[in-house]
């Protein structure tokens, strides 16, 4: 059976991360969030998976090759140009503009396909959906889940009639004026024919464009809703609960990788601590090869990569620290995301370090900053504390 995932997005509201790294490959500690895909579809017997690449298309296409090692066969088209000096630069066309270009080089999409956005935890019974699509014989299905009232201003809300057609969509509404709590999640099941009613060398969308004409025209567009565990990464805070909800064990589905060694702290190979000497509060993930110094705190949730350096003194609570990250010594980290030059909150907001003049505070590991004198250390842990 045949699949597509959507991967040509810039990913621009989950920056600073997506800056260097495209959106599916964001880590889930450790594993990029596309991969958790391919093996969802793999086992519910999606064994060819068409993927359009856009922006650092270069960075999935080196991971995931030709599928082989993860039991799928994967090919990608790109979206974008390769200029004179081999450089490529992406010009994604829209998720619907994604599918019919593939359509168009060679007719792929020869029976019932299903495509998803590749920036999702999710563990849906697929087969059964695909079961419910043809006995209801759709042309396109939208995998709906619902929502909490109060939640429905964040996502698309889909709406349906007493058999489950779909008569409009609502795009973020208010409370007040949201028609369902059933929303958009980027699953779809399509038939190739609906295909014929995306044009073609253009940028379309799938939610935007395509979907309000297939209710516009009363083709057999339907909705299904069902209960399954969906963990949306589109934003820096969504990264942020996702990465929680795995170390708590409310995401199931996601196994914290290396072992053991204390109730609710797991390590990769080669972290080097004293235990007796640094105060570490799970849940907590430390990646290989990464140096605790004594007198360091962590307290959970919290995610530190591999090859990073906490320096003596340095206080580490509910943060997500990147590899090669070193976290100069004595300074408090709450409630932020370390990635590269960048500091970010847990609402997205970002410090910009070198830009900032505190590259000596939060440095690539690999390097050895300057000494700082003592005042201006406390002033700069006050900034980056708990404000």
């Amino acid at each position: 059976m045949k699949a597509m995932i959507l991967a040509a997005g810039k990913g621009t509201r989950v920056r600073p991360i997506t800056h260097t790294i495209p959106k599916p490959m964001i880590p889930i500690l450790q594993k990029p969030v596309m991969e958790f895909l391919l093996e969802l579809l793999r086992q519910h017997g999606f064994d060819q998976v068409m993927v359009n690449v856009s922006h650092l298309a270069y960075e999935i296409e080196s991971y995931f090759r030709d599928g082989q090692r993860f039991g799928v066969q994967i090919a990608y088209s790109f979206e974008g140009k390769i200029e004179e000096k081999g450089e490529l630069v992406g010009n994604a066309i829209g998720s619907a503009g994604g599918m019919k270009r593939i359509q168009d080089y060679n007719p792929f999409f020869d029976d019932t396909f299903v495509v998803m956005c590749g920036d999702a935890l999710i563990d849906l019974d697929l087969t059964a959906a695909v079961k419910w699509h043809r006995e209801k014989g759709a042309i396109a299905t939208v995998i709906m889940k619902s929502v909490p009232r109060d939640e429905v201003s964040s996502y698309g809300v889909v709406v349906t009639d007493e058999t489950d057609r779909i008569k409009t969509f609502q795009e973020k509404p208010s409370v007040e004026e949201a028609l369902s709590t059933n929303i958009n999640t980027g699953i779809y099941i399509f038939e190739p024919e609906v295909l014929d009613y995306i044009p073609s060398g253009v940028e379309y969308d799938i939610g935007g464009e395509l979907f309000p004409k297939l209710v516009e025209m009363g083709a057999p567009f339907y909705g299904l809703v069902m209960d399954f565990q969906w963990v949306d990464i589109g934003k820096v805070p969504d990264y942020w609960r996702a990465i929680r909800g795995v170390l708590s064990g409310e995401i199931q589905n996601v196994s914290i990788p290396g072992h053991q060694v204390a109730p609710g702290i797991y390590t990769g190979l080669n972290v080097a601590v004293n235990w007796d000497k640094v105060d570490i509060q799970g849940p907590v993930y430390i990646g290989g090869m990464t140096k605790i110094e004594d007198g360091a705190k962590i307290v959970g949730p919290t995610m530190i990569g591999p090859n990073c350096c906490i320096c003596s003194g340095a206080t580490v609570e509910n943060s997500v620290i990147f590899e090669y990250s070193r976290l100069g010594p004595g300074v408090r980290l709450v409630d932020k995301l370390v990635f590269g030059r960048y500091c970010v909150d847990k609402t997205g907001a970002a410090i910009d370090v070198q830009a900032a003049a505190l590259d000596w505070l939060i440095t690539d590991s690999r390097s050895t900053p300057p000494s700082q004198p003592p005042a201006e250390s406390q002033a700069i842990a006050e900034l980056l504390g708990n404000s």
